[in-house]
């Protein structure tokens, strides 16, 4: 496979809806994602409930998924309480998170950013202890909403330190989509230049301002061959006010078996799983693919909501 696809729709598609959607239907989207050839898929996150009670199902989700040994099932860990309850859940894949910029993260996770980098080297630590798979977001890599420019040194910086603590991937995530191609391919490089490869790295891109897959090209032109989306585009942060969604996992696919890459996804499976996610949310979702081969799709009179 040349291009790794990590779909992060339960997880950070799901966070920032209104609607709060069953456990069950849930469950019959990771397993419609899983079906179209996705083998990483970010379920959901052990955060407090009251913060954010579209996930507050984690560990019901967790325990209706079946075990699989060619898919791997990941789940956000903010802080160690976060962990813990992840790690009695039974979850082998972690993904951890804090952001480039102060006050992002004392939004997004109660915490100065030492004090997050200092919490989550020790889950990093105690998650290769226990042989568990680890990434690292790092969020607003290229920019805040409250601070605006992100120094790129800062990046990396994080970056390094929180390799040093055991993370297997840096994600870096353009939180409220103001990166562009230059910014790109200079952080990857930068990054390269400070003992980082650009296969321990993943790009999560959001596409406020249209970018997301005109960055995704440039980053792959430097070597970068994992890609966070989320299917049908949905997505964004609570504590990034303006962003838009992820880019469209769909959209990805077709960039990248366009450029002869091979994605091990099934784009009519994939989009079957965009429409049961548009009907849990009740409308019409924003991922250019998909609403394109939904409006083409034989429907036999009825079309679905999607």
């Amino acid at each position: 496979m040349d291009v790794r696809l990590f779909e992060v729709s339960p997880r950070d598609g799901l966070q920032n809806e209104a609607a709060v959607v069953p456990t069950r239907e849930k469950v019959r989207l990771i397993q419609a994602l899983v079906a179209s050839g996705l083998r990483d898929v970010e379920v959901t996150s052990f955060v407090r409930a009251d913060r954010i009670p579209q996930l507050a199902d984690a560990a019901d989700v967790l325990a209706a998924l079946p075990e699989s040994s060619d898919v791997r099932f990941w789940a956000l860990v903010p802080n160690t309480r976060g962990f813990e309850r992840a790690h009695a859940a039974g979850i082998r894949c972690v993904s951890t998170v804090l952001s480039a910029s102060e006050t992002h993260n004392q939004r997004n996770i109660n915490s100065t950013v030492r004090e997050s980098l200092s919490a989550l080297g020790r889950i990093l630590s105690d998650a290769k202890a226990e042989g568990l798979r680890t990434r690292a977001y790092i969020s607003t890599a290229f920019g805040c909403p409250y601070e605006g420019a992100v120094d790129p040194s800062r990046v990396v910086d994080l970056a390094l330190a929180l390799t040093a603590a055991g993370a297997d991937e840096i994600a870096l995530g353009d939180t409220v989509g103001v990166a562009t191609p230059p910014g790109v391919v200079d952080l990857v490089r930068r990054l390269e230049a400070a003992g980082i490869p650009p296969e321990s790295v993943a790009m999560h891109l959001h596409d406020t301002l249209g970018m997301a897959l005109v960055n995704a090209l440039a980053a792959w032109q430097v070597g970068i061959r994992s890609f966070d989306g989320a299917v049908a585009g949905v997505g964004g942060c609570p504590y990034a006010p303006g962003a838009a969604g992820n880019a469209c996992t769909q959209d990805l696919v077709h960039l990248f078996e366009g450029l002869g890459a091979e994605t091990g996804v099934d784009l009519d499976r994939l989009g079957e799983a965009g429409l049961l996610l548009g009907a849990s949310l009740g409308r019409t979702l924003p991922g250019r693919y998909h609403q394109w081969w939904a409006g083409r799709r034989p429907t036999n009179g009825a079309r679905s909501v999607g």
